[in-house]
Parts: C-alpha cells; structure tokens; sequence
C-alpha cells in the first residue's frame, strides 16, 4: 500500500502573510487535497527576538479565512506535535547528539567578522564564497583556549569531499551540486537555537512530510538537508521549487519590503476566491476558465505544469478575479460583504434591492460606498467629464428636468420620457445630463432602480441644482 501524501506549510510568525507566502500554502494544499493527503501546518518560530504571538495568531485567522485547513499543527495537534519550533527543542539536542557521536559536527569559534572578511578574501580570488575550515581541525587545547577567551560557538556540519549530491527537482528537473561547492554548515547557532537548515530538514523527516514545495531561493539549500538527513539516517522528502512571485517592478514579494499582507487585501473587501483563483494560475499553467473552487482548484492542480519563470502579481488580474467572485456571491453573502459600507439600520428588503442594483458595478465594498451616498446621503461633487456634460446640457435642460420630476419622481422611464418630450433630447444627450445631475458621475449602475430607493423629493432636489 503507498503510503498517502503529506505537505507541509513552515511560515514564520515574524509578520503578516503576504501573497508570496499564501501561494506556497496554497499549492502545498492543493496537491494534499487532490491525492488525499494530509497538510501539516508548521511554524518555524525559533528566531525569538522577531517572532510574535500576535503574528502567528494573525496567520491562523488569515488561512482559516482562505479555506486552507490543516490536518495537523497548531491548534489541531497531531501525532509529530508540538508544531511550533520552539517547543521541539529537545528533538534537536538529540539530534546533535547523535551527529556529534558519529564526529558530522564540530564547534566553531570564528566570530561575524572574521568570516565577512574571509568571505572578502575568497572573492577577490576569484573563488565562491564558502566556509574556510579554519575551525574543522581544532585540537582540545585550542578549543579551550577559544572558550577562556568568551567565544560562543556555533556547531558546523562537517560536509564531506568530493561528493556528488543528485536529486530530481519537482520543477526544475535535474540536479546537481559538488560538495567541495559547498562548505562546512552552521546547524547551531551561537545562541544555542537550531539553525534552518537543521531544524528544517528535521522537522520534515520527522513528521513525515514526503513532498515540500516551497520557494526557488531555497534550491541550494537542499543539497546540504539531503546530507544532513543522510548522515541521521532519516528520509528526505521529495523537493519542488517554485518560482518566485514578483511585483511589478521584478523585485520578489517580501515582508520586509511591505507586500501588501492577506489581512490588509482582506480589510479592503478582497475575497478568498479571488486571491486563490488568481494564485493558481501565478506559475502553475492550467487549461480551466472561470472562477474555481477550492475542490475544483485541488483536482486541476498538476506539480507538472509549475512554471520555472518569475511569476508577476498584476492588480489588474486580481481585480478580475475580484469581480468574478463578487458576481459567484449569492444575494445574501453580498449583501452580508457590504454590509459594513451601508447605513446602519437598512430596511433588509431595501438593502437587498440596493445590492442587486450594484453589484455589477462593485469590485470592492468601497465602490459601493460611493453608490450607497449616491442613493441614501449626498452624491460627490461632479467631476470634470460630468461638469462638462451639465454644462452643455444647460440650466433650460434642467428646468425641463426638474418640472417633469414632480410628477414622475422616482419613475425613471416616465422621467426621462417627459424630458424627452420637453427638450426634444434623445440617446446620450438625453441620458448624460441625468445621471449628472442626479449622482455625479457620467458612468455607473442602471439608474432605474437606484431612483426607487431614492427618498421621495431627492430627484427633484437634485435636479433643481443646475436649473438655475
């Protein structure tokens, strides 16, 4: 019997989730659910000082929202628990200590400054920068000496000469790196933390992960886990690096640079289906149109059509996802999305017209703040191509206007057929200067049923402005 899929999600709770990050869950997701796997959710918490218990609690709320559930990690446990790295502590020592045992590891003394130098060196030769060994042959007396004087070691990997480290990448295919490339590894910090390639390819084995897509910026980390796991006795898992995900300046979506974070898309009215129809397609080719669920995005996922080029994150595209999702809402969840935008206490059956009369028009709950002041408060102030168009129509237009909208009111094809009759306007000339007049701008939802939720004496309010 094959054993079944497990993938994995490793963030950092050093700040909020941003589209990069949610593509890899994503993904990892999606070939899980396609095979009937199991998703782990791990958090890579051991950087103390930058981790944060608002972040990590952050991220839950942010993948709970998106439809991405784990089958085990935080909050759900599971039998590899805890899935926080800075419980598992105790795993790492032990580990140590069995490479320590088998002499893969070895203390060293050289303090920042003296590998930036010695990196200095080996480039102004020519050479790729690695570590120089300079510590790999200590003797007990010289050790000694290095602790008398203060310094903290980090404890290095020991790679071993003239090796040829082979793997077949998911994505990229085929491939190969020469151990002497390499150089001699931290695996633990000075400060006593596990380092990440450590920790990492431990944790992976040990939970049984059996696949891990993550981003290209971790390829030439592999081959030193694959000796890390090697020299445990551990299995590795399967290993496919996904382009990265850029902006639109090319530059790689990045926390540190302020990529706009799932919660602040989310603030904005940002649907779930709209990021993770969009994410599916940003590196991963696909034959299927129109908008997926996530069912449907799981059995169309497909590690053979990952892309090895930069995948860019275009605004414009989201916002056609957006649109798409908003249309998929049925009549009760978009009126509950745009909610927040409406005037507290709306009768439910004016709210529900109010809706269906713009939805078409609405990508995010702001453009339907807009219509909400046009219908309920005060339209904006009329912008320059809807100044223009008042001002060709006329005052005389707009007496006309004004005079039919007693009688008609809220009536727009009784309205606009008397205006018609009055001023002998037709098409766009006759339109125009109406939606002008009563909202401001010269574009927008049909205007029918926004009269009819109008209050009574808005329209002839409104229309009475430019007759004068």
């Amino acid at each position: 019997m094959t054993p079944a899929l497990v993938t994995r999600f490793a963030p950092s709770p050093t700040g909020e989730l941003h589209l990069g990050n949610v593509r890899t869950a994503l993904f990892n997701w999606l070939l899980a659910r396609r095979d009937g796997g199991r998703f782990i959710l791990r958090i890579e918490d051991t950087d103390l000082e930058r981790s944060r218990a608002e972040h990590l609690a952050q991220l839950l709320e942010d993948l709970r929202w998106l439809g991405l559930d784990w089958d085990e990690g935080p909050e759900v446990g599971g039998p590899a628990a805890p899935y926080e790295q800075s419980g598992r502590g105790p795993l790492y020592t032990a580990a140590l200590a069995r490479l320590e045992a088998a002499g893969r590891i070895y203390p060293c003394y050289c303090s920042p400054l003296e590998l930036e130098l010695s990196r200095k060196a080996q480039a102004a030769a020519g050479r790729p920068p690695r570590y120089a060994g300079t510590c790999r042959e200590l003797d007990a007396a010289q050790r000694a000496a290095h602790q008398a004087a203060g310094r903290r070691p980090t404890l290095r990997f020991r790679v071993p000469a003239g090796r040829e480290l082979v793997f077949e990448d998911l994505v990229h295919g085929h491939q190969l790196f020469r151990s002497d490339d390499i150089g001699d590894f931290v695996v633990r910090r000075a400060d006593g933390g596990a380092a990440f390639f450590f920790s990492n390819a431990l944790d992976d084995s040990l939970m049984g992960v059996s696949v891990v897509l993550r981003g290209e910026d971790h390829l030439s980390n592999t081959p030193r886990q694959l000796l890390l796991l090697e020299a445990l006795e551990l299995p590795a898992p399967r290993y496919g690096h996904l382009a990265l995900l850029v902006d639109a300046h090319g530059a790689p979506l990045s926390k540190r640079e302020g990529a706009v974070s799932v919660r602040e898309l989310r603030a904005q009215g940002y649907l779930p289906a709209a990021l993770l129809n969009l994410l599916f397609r940003l590196g991963h080719s696909s034959p299927l149109q129109g908008l997926l669920d996530r069912p449907a995005l799981a059995r169309g996922f497909d590690t053979a059509h990952l892309g090895r080029a930069a995948a860019r994150l275009d605004p414009v595209q989201l916002a056609g996802w957006q649109k798409e999702a908003v249309q998929a809402l049925s009549p009760q969840a978009a009126a509950d999305w745009l909610a927040p935008v409406l005037p507290a206490g709306l009768d439910p059956t004016v709210r529900a017209a109010f809706v269906a009369a713009v939805r078409a028009n609405v990508v995010l709950p702001a453009d339907a703040a807009l219509w909400s002041a046009v219908v309920f408060g005060e339209p904006p102030p009329p912008d320059a191509a809807a100044r223009a168009v008042l001002q060709e129509a006329g005052p005389e237009f707009f007496a006309a206007a004004a005079a039919a909208s007693l009688q008609h009111d809220r009536d727009w094809s009784a309205l606009a057929a008397a205006v018609k009759s009055a001023t002998g306007r037709k098409g766009p000339a006759l339109f125009k200067p109406l939606r002008c007049a009563l909202t401001g701008l010269d574009h927008g939802p049909e205007l029918a049923p926004l009269l009819r939720l109008m209050p009574e004496g808005r329209v002839h309010e409104r229309l009475s402005r430019h007759a004068r």
